[in-house]
């Protein structure tokens, strides 16, 4: 869809005026967003792509939002347009949702501060977080989150002949080992969660604030399991870092959280959506019939996955570093 098409529709789904100024978009894994401004207002025009999430998670995602907000968690605010829908479709078949727009830099992760207030911010989600025995709208808890791809799904990948076939059949050689301790998760442990705390999903306002966006993915987990995922997302590229996993749980754990991080098994949503999103990428670079930019995105987040995908001694050694020595202060030395 042209960008003065998308803008006319814009306008008028959400009852804008004349003189909407647009920036250029921001790529993600499942849409962009553009800067707009109109009216005084500055906003956040998310364009989706693909299918939509359902109503019922966008109204779970608004529900927990104000939760998150009562105890401390920021995140941009949503408007419905003139149909009253948070959920917008384009003549193109693409999908609009906007937000607030807040100006978001990338949390310094150099920062001695950083793993602290991480842990901070998770414990205060999942303390505020309700209990939730399924997926928005009643699905059972997606096995994304806790089942990792079959052996035989990989076939198609490691026979494309293309330039990651190779690294991805090295790194699939640690796949039995692995996965062989995910799990389900107990359904008595489950609450809402936001499931996908990665760096780019947690950013930084001009106060230095912390801001949790894109709740797309938001359903069902372990809090412990949520936890072991954030650890590797912020603090294992190129390695782990296991002072900072180490400050990051001890402030978490300070703060209430209610997750802990002691079995093998508590590393089965690192795994397994890990595993999975690399398996959905592989699939969309070698699809003829996507988009050459969609080919060309997936093959940016195959090139980092392969490269952080974790190793099972990784996973050990936090497991032992988490579990073992008093969490050091700020200042302790980093662990390569």
């Amino acid at each position: 869809m042209m960008v003065d098409e998308l803008v006319a529709y814009a306008r008028e789904a959400f009852g804008w005026g004349d003189g909407v100024a647009v920036g250029e978009p921001r790529r993600g894994a499942l849409g962009q967003i553009r800067r707009v401004e109109t009216g005084g207002a500055v906003y956040a025009l998310k364009e989706i792509f693909g299918e939509p999430p359902p109503e019922d998670l966008v109204a779970a995602e608004l529900a927990f939002a104000r939760r998150a907000a009562g105890a401390g968690v920021r995140s941009p605010a949503g408007h419905p347009g003139l149909n009253g829908r948070y959920l917008v479709r384009t003549p193109a078949g693409t999908w609009l949702r906007l937000y607030d727009w807040l100006d978001l830099t990338p949390v310094d992760l150099t920062a001695p501060a950083t793993p602290d207030r991480l842990g901070t911010l998770l414990a205060r989600l999942h303390r505020c977080a309700p209990p939730a025995t399924a997926e928005p709208g009643g699905r059972p808890p997606a096995p994304w989150y806790h089942r990792p791809p079959a052996p035989h799904e990989w076939e198609p990948a490691l026979a494309s002949g293309t330039a990651w076939a190779g690294p991805l059949r090295e790194r699939l050689a640690a796949m039995p080992e692995l996965c062989a301790a995910t799990t389900p998760p107990d359904p008595g442990e489950l609450i809402v969660c936001h499931r996908d705390l990665h760096p780019g999903n947690v950013l930084a306002d001009r106060d230095g604030t912390l801001v949790v966006v894109d709740w797309d993915g938001l359903g069902p987990a372990t809090p412990g399991r949520e936890l072991a995922r954030a650890l590797f997302d912020w603090f294992s590229d190129p390695a782990p870092d296991l002072a900072a996993m180490r400050r990051m749980y001890g402030a978490y754990r300070r703060e209430g959280g209610p997750g802990r991080v002691g079995a093998a098994a508590d590393f089965s949503m690192l795994v397994a959506s890990r595993l999975n999103f690399l398996l959905l990428q592989t699939r969309i670079a070698t699809d003829p019939g996507a988009e050459p930019r969609h080919r060309a995105w997936a093959e940016l987040e195959i090139d980092e996955a392969l490269r952080i995908m974790p190793a099972p001694r990784q996973l050990a050694g936090a497991l032992d570093a988490l579990n073992g020595a008093e969490t050091p202060t700020a200042s302790a030395p980093r662990d390569d």
